[in-house]
């Protein structure tokens, strides 16, 4: 299977590692690039460790999130830019027929040893 981050690389050469070992991420692109993947991959569970726990969501809104993942056809990332601590990207999905994109200006961090996912600045594009 390719991976979801980047066609051009295998799912276990890339974003694989990561979900089984998140300290294994070298990089806040590299969490991002994973995070895109497990979103492709309804891995809620994932992204909940993925993500600062001073942030993260309800379970609720994980359920829902888990939700709405499933429902949409991802497209493609697009990475914009990326420095040490935050990464600037756009993600396509298709959703009712429409082409939409999320572009957001994610901050990283470390916590407990490992890179995590802080916060965002983010907006839905309909194209």
């Amino acid at each position: 299977m390719n991976c979801p981050c980047n066609p051009v690389k295998l799912y276990k050469d890339c974003c694989q590692k990561a979900h089984n070992n998140i300290e294994s991420v070298t990089s806040a692109e590299q969490l991002m690039r994973s995070r895109y993947s497990a979103f492709v991959l309804a891995d809620i569970k994932y992204l909940h460790k993925s993500h600062h726990s001073t942030t993260r969501l309800s379970e609720k809104e994980y359920k829902e999130l888990e939700k709405w993942t499933k429902s949409v056809k991802w497209v493609k990332l697009e990475i914009i830019n990326s420095t040490e601590s935050t990464v600037r990207f756009n993600a396509f999905f298709l959703e009712n027929g429409n082409l939409e994109s999320i572009q957001e200006n994610s901050t990283f961090c470390k916590e407990n040893g490992y890179w995590v996912y802080l916060d965002a600045k983010n907006e839905v594009k309909y194209l």
